[in-house]
């Protein structure tokens, strides 16, 4: 590409509108970097999505249910991992023993104050049946009355 230099006089160079040497104003809009500034977005949300789903990864039991109508609280969720170790909330990264279980869960029953309110059991489908049972009569102890176990939607049904 080649560059004319126009030295002034009044030959074939283009004349410019305005006032001194500024440049035209760009009628077009450039959609490049707003386009950019989307896909990174894009990519962000994509990535941060399957981090924001429940905290504690298990491998729920398939089959056939009823879907529980939601509750206007979060609902209190005790998880039991494979490996035998037990959650309580899904923000909570700490395991706890059986021993612990009943007062942390006689606390939030007390903070919530209804006796009507559910409680979920997630376990996974490894999880070895005499600690969910075990888990169960903990939860019963500790004042809560009416426990949904969670299973996932079987495909197909």
């Amino acid at each position: 590409m080649g560059a004319s230099m126009n030295s002034g006089g009044g030959g074939g160079g283009r004349r410019r509108r305005g006032r001194g040497r500024g440049h035209t104003p760009m009628s077009e809009i450039n959609v490049t970097p707003f386009v950019d500034v989307m896909l990174v977005l894009l990519i962000i949300f994509m990535v941060a999505a399957p981090l924001l789903t429940a905290g504690v990864p298990l491998d729920l039991p398939q089959a056939k249910g009823k879907t529980i109508e939601a509750q206007q609280k979060a609902p209190v969720v005790v998880s039991i991992t494979k490996d035998g170790k037990i959650f309580v909330g899904d923000e909570d990264k700490k395991d706890m023993t059986l021993d612990e279980l009943v007062p942390r869960l006689k606390a939030i029953f007390e903070a919530r104050g209804t006796k009507d309110e559910a409680i979920f059991l997630r376990g996974d489908m490894a999880a070895q049946h005499g600690v969910v049972t075990q888990v169960l009569a903990r939860i019963k102890e500790s004042g809560f009355q009416k426990v949904s176990i969670v299973i996932e939607a079987k495909p197909g049904g």
